[in-house]
């Protein structure tokens, strides 16, 4: 051999794991879910086993479960056994023993966090092995929840948030002759009451491995605690059990109300609706007795079935010009015109936040401070941006100032208005009060104001649309291009630059009038992000082309 020793030399774990292709692991594992959402739409069961089977022992799945716990928020987060994945070698050690032979998970690390009511919530911790092994049979789960899952779920699924929900409930509520009666209402300990035997029966998912999941207890205060029922919030695979757990209700309403959605003339005369969020249900009809006498109980039947019921504090029948809260907005009518704006407790709470980042803190550094708060109301208002806020956004703005200013006077104590306004408050065009300050890097920072957030409406995603399916590659494709419009200009610019406004695919000119679109080189549904890198603008008619040839 012609080779020097260093070449010869055989990688260690961190280069194995550091020169991984993962376009190749995302390309692979793609093509295995999209086969699975074939096989379901096919009904052919026993091929959705097998695919399954054969995704959860490929090699390339392994590599992307372990990916995703490393790389997600809790991925630094240990359980009972302290282990962490925190190096290159440390992951590629673990892919190694990601294996179903022998495998039994160990119990869960109990924590709690405090909930907006003041109770705490429990969380389980798995361990980071379990959690990679629920990442793993998770990868072939999803595509079977997406495919079979009830359309209007939107909590815990791909492509689907908040934002969809909400539009769903203003679809369905916005019209003059629409329902006017609203069934809001919360299971009650959703995650914690799954009846186990009933998931074990009617999942589709390995019986061994869910079993060890959902019997692996957990340990609080040093004491082993079983668990006979439920799944642990915190577990990696428990949203998507959640949702194939619940759905099937929307189906069951509609019986019960005599809608047949497969018809091609179907009809709905009590306009009845099922808007679901993970455990919170609204259900809207034209009378409060069909939602009382008929619809609530048929709700009430269904979860029993699964080990679950509704709460009964949070439970409400209301009329909806009294209004309703629903994922931090108020839904309600103000003379026949449905206004979503953000609720009293939503604003509460940013308020709060606000409050307890500037008062409690008055030794902090201006840029700190600013970036910490740009944070908060960066991340409410893009939340709440979709809703009627412009008067919210403007009043919160103003009590921020007011905590800021008496921020600055008990920092400085002795010193006059003006020299505080001078020191803090800079003019910014026609803008003379704008609480700015100079980063560590030499840039200027100013506090980001809500009421220059833009009001913009929420596209709804199509309730039929499936991200694993490669047939709904050009859906999602142009539903990013939409959301570019108003959100990512400047990749726009960095694609027209790079590409000197070429179509990538038949190189004339987009011109600003042509339809153009965004192509994913890598697809979603094989892991393609929306980053400039894994896009190219083509014209509209060249992007058919590439996907229907």
């Amino acid at each position: 051999m012609n080779c020097s020793i260093e070449q010869c030399a055989p990688l260690t774990e961190t280069e194995r794991w550091n020169q991984t292709d993962w376009s190749s692991v995302h390309r692979t594992v793609g093509s295995l879910q999209a086969r699975i959402v074939k096989a379901v739409k096919a009904n052919k069961l026993g091929k959705v086993k097998s695919l399954q089977w054969l995704l959860t022992h490929s090699y390339a799945a392994k590599l992307l479960a372990v990916k995703q716990v490393t790389e997600s928020s809790g991925g630094k987060t240990p359980g009972i056994d302290g282990e962490r994945w925190n190096t290159s070698a440390r992951k590629w050690n673990a892919l190694q023993h990601l294996r179903q032979q022998g495998y039994q998970s160990r119990p869960l690390r109990r924590v709690y966090i405090p909930k907006a009511n003041g109770k705490k919530r429990p969380l389980g911790i798995p361990t980071l092995k379990d959690r990679a092994m629920q990442a793993l049979h998770r990868l072939a789960l999803e595509p079977i929840a997406e495919t079979t899952g009830d359309g209007h779920s939107f909590g815990f699924r791909r492509e689907r948030n908040c934002a969809d929900a909400i539009e769903q409930c203003f679809k369905v509520l916005c019209r003059k002759d629409s329902a006017c009666w609203v069934l809001d209402a919360d299971i009650e300990g959703c995650f914690d009451h799954i009846n186990h035997d009933w998931m074990l029966k009617h999942l589709p998912l390995d019986k061994k491995m869910l079993s060890t999941w959902l019997g692996a207890g957990f340990i609080d205060k040093g004491k082993l605690f079983p668990t006979v029922e439920g799944t642990p919030q915190g577990g990696v695979i428990s949203p998507t059990l959640m949702n194939l757990v619940l759905d099937g209700l929307e189906a069951v309403i509609d019986q019960a109300a005599g809608v047949n959605r497969e018809k091609q003339n179907w009809k709905n005369p009590n306009k009845v609706t099922v808007i679901r969020y993970a455990d919170d249900v609204v259900v809207t009809a034209t009378s409060k007795a069909m939602l009382e006498d008929t619809l609530l109980p048929i709700i009430e039947a269904f979860l029993a079935e699964r080990g679950l019921r509704l709460s009964p504090t949070k439970t409400r029948i209301q009329h909806i010009d009294e209004g309703f809260d629903f994922l931090g907005q108020n839904i309600r009518k103000y003379q026949n015109k449905l206004l979503i704006k953000p609720s009293k407790a939503s604003q509460k709470r940013v308020l709060e936040r606000a409050r307890e980042i500037i008062l409690k803190k008055s030794a902090i550094k201006t840029s700190t401070l600013i970036y910490r708060l740009n944070q908060l109301l960066q991340g409410w208002g893009n939340y709440h941006r979709h809703s009627v806020a412009k008067e919210i956004f403007a009043s919160i703005d103003h009590s921020i100032w007011r905590y800021l200013w008496t921020w600055c006077k008990k920092r400085h104590p002795k010193q006059t208005r003006r020299w505080i306004r001078k020191k803090y408050f800079k003019s910014v065009g026609n803008s003379h009060w704008e609480f700015s300050a100079i980063s560590e890097k030499g840039k200027p920072l100013r506090l980001v104001k809500l009421k220059e957030i833009p009001i913009i409406r929420h596209p709804k995603v199509n309730v039929a649309a499936n991200p694993y399916d490669p047939e709904q590659e050009m859906y999602f494709e142009a539903r990013r291009d939409r959301f570019m419009h108003h959100y990512r200009k400047k990749t726009l610019v960095k694609l027209w630059d790079v590409q000197r406004g070429q179509c990538q695919h038949c190189g004339e000119v987009i011109k600003p009038k042509t339809k153009w679109s965004t192509h994913r080189i890598t697809p979603l549904y094989k892991g393609g992000k929306s980053i400039w890198s894994n896009l190219v603008l083509v014209h509209a008619d060249c992007h058919e082309a590439i996907h229907y040839g």
